[in-house]
């Protein structure tokens, strides 16, 4: 980086002087958005006003008020950290948000972003018959679709399962945050492993699922995640061939799977022509994640096993 808020610490005074120097940085250093901001205004914006503690819809008039030198100093820090080092800037800030609820966050687990945040929001309409009982989120990582779903269906029970013993302390922390640890808990183990002979009204799951072509090529700001909850295999199908598998045996009669498998839709629809996927859309943008009804699970179970059985 050729300049830095270091070198100009005497030009850059109030707020509005940061995130017009941090947008310009951004830009001319390519950064790449991805993890809850799609460009450089948002991005500025979000960690200079979040490292301050500030709101991020604050009155722009505050955006004239001058930084005392202890906020320079940590302004500068996160920044440098930003655009030398690629660190997301959920990461620098310990926190994310999902579903409009804050989720703490670290290189433990990913940066929430899945499009499941709309599915959530809608209340799963018009796919869900009946109140859940018990909801699965299966590959939790921080939680964030299982403690949002909690709030949206306050009688439910919610189960976050994730192979991941780190990504799972990071899970707890956000349920003693939200208040929800008597209907809230996690369970520990490799896909369903953790889970035998429990059923589940609605199962929700963000799996690792990308391919190894994607994965080589992913921008350094991922780099930061932990790889496990990103790449699975050549096609990225590894754990998701699994959970095909074994999801019949893990939903109620009436139940739905609901599971993210982004760029590697293709190799889904490859895999299974036989079975007639529902491929959601998204008003806020997002792709690649299908539902299937129980019944739909129970008809292709053992194609589902065959496919497993014949990827080893």
């Amino acid at each position: 980086m050729t300049d830095t808020p270091a070198a100009t610490h005497t030009r850059l005074r109030t707020l509005r002087d940061y995130i017009r120097w941090a947008v310009s940085r951004f830009q001319a250093e390519q950064l790449f958005f991805g993890h809850g901001t799609d460009n450089a205004w948002d991005e500025a914006r979000q960690l200079v006003l979040g490292a301050l503690h500030l709101p991020y819809q604050i009155n722009d008039s505050y955006l004239d008020c001058r930084l005392e030198d202890d906020e320079h100093l940590h302004l500068q820090t996160l920044l440098r950290q930003r655009i030398e080092e690629r660190v997301p800037a959920a990461y620098l800030l310990g926190e994310a948000w999902f579903c409009g609820l804050p989720f703490i966050v670290d290189e433990r687990v990913l940066v929430p972003r899945s499009p499941i945040a709309e599915l959530i929001e809608q209340h799963f309409q018009p796919w869900l018959a009946l109140e859940p009982a018990r909801i699965l989120d299966l590959c939790t990582g921080s939680g964030c679709i299982g403690i949002a779903c909690a709030y949206e269906f306050p009688e439910a029970e919610v189960v976050l399962g994730d192979l991941s013993f780190e990504a799972l302390e990071v899970a707890n922390q956000n349920i003693e945050r939200h208040g929800l640890e008597e209907r809230v808990y996690t369970v520990q183990g490799d896909g369903f492993d953790g889970l035998p002979g429990q059923r589940f009204d609605l199962i929700l799951s963000n799996p690792p699922y990308v391919d190894a072509e994607d994965f080589a090529d992913m921008p350094a700001e991922y780099q930061h995640e932990p790889a496990m909850g990103l790449a699975c295999g050549e096609d990225g199908l590894d754990l998701v061939r699994r959970m095909l598998a074994e999801a019949a045996d893990h939903l109620t009669e009436k139940g739905l799977l609901i599971v993210e498998v982004g760029n590697s839709q293709v190799h889904v629809e490859a895999l299974y022509p036989e079975v007639d996927f529902t491929w959601l859309e998204f008003e806020r943008g997002g792709h690649g994640v299908f539902l299937l009804a129980a019944a739909q699970c129970r008809e292709h179970q053992a194609l589902f096993r065959a496919r497993v059985n014949a990827n080893g």
